[in-house]
């Protein structure tokens, strides 16, 4: 690791963006115009302005911007705070399937094999708050469709009521007038002694009231009873009304990111999943020793998720990518206790890796820059758990030692690109 001192400054080489060349999202072979630069070396500062000022991206050392009004498709850096993310349904349905399977080698039918994990991030969190507010209307218009059924067929069930019992009147009525006429001794008849005001009013009844009021009443009483049983003798004043506030129920605070990753797994548990994060560097010996290994899924989950032929997928091709970055290893007093620079975040499941996740760490922010997985283990939704889950809690963590260290970045938002839009 440089030492903070003896920091070398950035040394770039500029290329203007004169031709239109193939794009990788849309394959359009003359669509895709960017700027760029060959960065020799990069310090993290210096690589924090330029994806804070204008979205740069890099790949391997060719660090690079899209002509926006040029290019065919248009690349919008998303940056997430993870201090207020908070999982969705989603998340948590994600986070619960790896609990079952590490615990007890639970495979959930439901996998999720058709979801995008073939960029940095796999979910969007305004689509669930979106959803669940959708849900949330939903549920609000059946519960008023429901009130209004049932308090129409309340009030088509008094009225058929009323006229049943207006007809029997009227028969006993016309009995009556009819025995009056041959001499018969007549019973007595109900009479009324109060006018009708209006269509089958009757004042000597009580008033007719909504079936929501009725329920209202009801839910008071019980409330009412409940709080009689539970409160105990003597607390309560003598000729005191019993409270019609229900108790307060205990405050379930949701669970957060953390309480689904760290939750720790039985003794006899099924798997073992660990996660290493490695710097870039083929003098780091733990590097070194699983480059061989991630190189080989890397190429699996190229050839299997992508279609690339094998010699687009050579470990000269792998290395220029995702091995050779151009930030300088940087130690400062007051960073974390990695350091800033380019990491692998390894994910070993029962000793052996399935998922990479390539990182930069940098003064304000983790950037997220690829993920490769085994396509074996799809139905884990690798993507989601590691961006949305690992990620951005790492990157709470490093908050929690660095203050400045707050944002994720999950790469870019692409619209006119169908893998990229879902974010």
């Amino acid at each position: 690791m440089a030492s903070w001192a003896a920091l070398s400054p950035s040394i770039v080489e500029y290329f203007e963006g004169e031709d239109f060349y193939r794009c990788g999202y849309c394959k359009n072979e003359s669509g895709s115009l960017s700027n760029g630069m060959w960065a020799h070396s990069l310090t993290a500062q210096d690589y924090q302005d330029l994806i804070d000022r204008g979205g740069e991206e890099k790949s391997g050392k060719y660090v690079y911007k899209p002509v926006m009004n040029q290019t065919c498709c248009p690349q919008y850096t998303i940056r997430c705070r993870p201090l207020q993310f908070q999982p969705s349904k989603s998340h948590k349905k994600v986070l619960k399937k790896m609990l079952k399977f590490l615990a007890k080698g639970e495979i959930s039918k439901g996998s999720c094999e058709d979801e995008p994990m073939d960029s940095t991030a796999e979910d969007t969190v305004a689509g669930d708050f979106a959803l669940i507010n959708k849900l949330d209307i939903r549920c609000d218009l059946k519960t008023l469709r429901d009130d209004l059924q049932e308090s129409l067929e309340s009030e088509e069930k008094k009225g058929k009521n009323a006229k049943k019992e207006e007809s029997t009147e009227l028969t006993e009525s016309q009995r009556a007038e009819e025995k009056l006429g041959s001499g018969e001794p007549s019973p007595s008849v109900k009479v009324q002694t109060t006018p009708k005001p209006g269509k089958g009013a009757d004042l000597t009844k009580p008033p007719c009231r909504k079936a929501k009021e009725i329920r209202k009443e009801r839910k008071r009483l019980k409330l009412m009873q409940r709080s009689s049983a539970e409160e105990p003798q003597g607390l309560r004043a003598q000729g005191e009304p019993p409270s019609l506030i229900p108790p307060k129920a205990k405050s379930n605070a949701p669970k957060s990111l953390e309480d689904f990753i760290f939750e720790p797994l039985p003794e006899d548990a099924s798997h073992k999943l660990e996660v290493r994060l490695v710097p870039v560097s083929f003098e780091d010996p733990e590097f070194k020793s699983s480059f061989s290994q991630s190189f080989s899924l890397y190429v699996k989950y190229q050839m299997t998720i992508h279609q690339d032929p094998p010699d687009e997928c050579g470990k000269t091709e792998f290395t220029r990518f995702l091995c050779s970055s151009p930030l300088e290893a940087e130690n400062p007093p007051d960073g974390p206790e990695c350091g800033y620079g380019s990491f692998h975040q390894q994910y070993w499941l029962d000793g052996r890796i399935i998922a990479v996740g390539v990182i930069d760490i940098l003064p304000h922010c983790v950037s997220s820059v690829y993920l490769y997985y085994d396509p074996d283990y799809s139905f884990l939704s690798l993507g989601v758990y590691s961006a949305l889950s690992r990620e951005i809690a790492f990157t709470k963590q490093l908050h929690e030692k660095t203050s400045q260290l707050s944002y994720y970045y999950m790469g870019f938002y692409i619209h006119s690109c169908p893998k990229m839009k879902y974010k």
